[in-house]
């Protein structure tokens, strides 16, 4: 028993080098030092009696036994965090950490608001936010539920849409007086187009359109203040800059050639048994979403 139970926790270290292709991110990933690591992985191939991994000094590549061994490994680490889920689902109370991961610019609009007020009336629950773009896999995961950008939400999840939305372009007053405002979409061959890193395209109605600014950058905060300050004209989600268009300091700019892009999912495992604190968080997220979107338009 003493041997299977060394196996397993050695296999879920493979998972994590399999994962990362590289031990070095893989002992930051787990905490522990990168020789104990490689140690541990060494008797795992000397348990199993074939070499996994092919190491050289730059990269760990699978050998074809190991990649049968990662399929394994990734099932049994989403079985693991499916247990965890069930026993924890027993809590009958709004208590504990909710751990998501949901795109900045939504972060910072909606979520952080409806964080706070989800906090005023549960003062047990705290919460945990990756601000990223990156679609991590919730089988694999110890977040509890996802907020995407995305016009396909993945199959293996639950995915309820909370906010259509449209990318549309803006300047400001400043920039419009010095330079025109564009009427049509290839009028803006002739101005400072002001978009995300290597982005050399804009969607619209018409057609995609190849853009030119002097400035790119994947911040669409920092963009937003550079369209402030009448440095070009940028292309970003509505709600993003709803603030700042109300009070007249960004204004639209061909509107009428917005496309319908995508939405935001809120995105969590299909699990039987959910922790109470889950249900009521993700509740109470889609009804304060609706009632935001029901005031808008009226």
């Amino acid at each position: 028993m003493s041997h299977n139970h060394k196996k397993l926790e050695r296999l879920m270290l493979f998972h994590e080098v399999a994962k990362q292709l590289s031990f070095t991110q893989a002992a930051i990933r787990l905490g522990i030092s990168k020789s104990h690591l490689s140690a541990q992985i060494r008797q795992l191939e000397l348990d199993m009696n074939t070499p996994l991994l092919v190491r050289s000094t730059r990269s760990v590549k699978l050998t074809e036994q190991g990649k049968e061994i990662a399929k394994g490994t990734h099932n049994i680490h989403a079985s693991l965090l499916n247990i965890e889920r069930s026993v924890l689902s027993g809590h009958d109370e709004v208590a504990g950490t909710i751990k998501f991961t949901a795109p900045r610019l939504f972060t910072e609009c909606y979520l952080l608001k409806i964080c706070q007020a989800f906090k005023a009336q549960y003062p047990d629950v705290s919460f945990s936010i990756d601000c990223s773009y990156t679609s991590h896999d919730l089988n694999q995961s110890d977040f509890d539920l996802a907020f995407r950008a995305t016009r396909t939400p993945p199959e293996n999840m639950i995915a309820k849409a909370l906010l259509p939305y449209k990318t549309s372009c803006y300047a400001s007053r400043k920039y419009i007086d010095n330079y025109g405002q564009p009427l049509q979409v290839t009028d803006l061959k002739a101005h400072q187009c002001l978009a995300g890193q290597d982005q050399q395209q804009w969607e619209f109605k018409d057609g995609s359109m190849d853009i030119c600014g002097w400035m790119q950058i994947n911040d669409n905060g920092l963009l937003k203040q550079l369209a402030l300050a009448g440095e070009g004209i940028i292309k970003v989600p509505e709600y993003f800059v709803k603030k700042e268009v109300a009070l007249g300091e960004l204004l639209p700019v061909l509107q009428h050639q917005s496309l319908q892009e995508r939405a935001i999912f809120m995105v969590y495992p299909q699990v039987i048994f959910q922790s109470k604190k889950i249900k009521t968080f993700i509740e109470y997220v889609f009804n304060e979403l609706k009632n935001i979107e029901l005031s808008e338009k009226n």
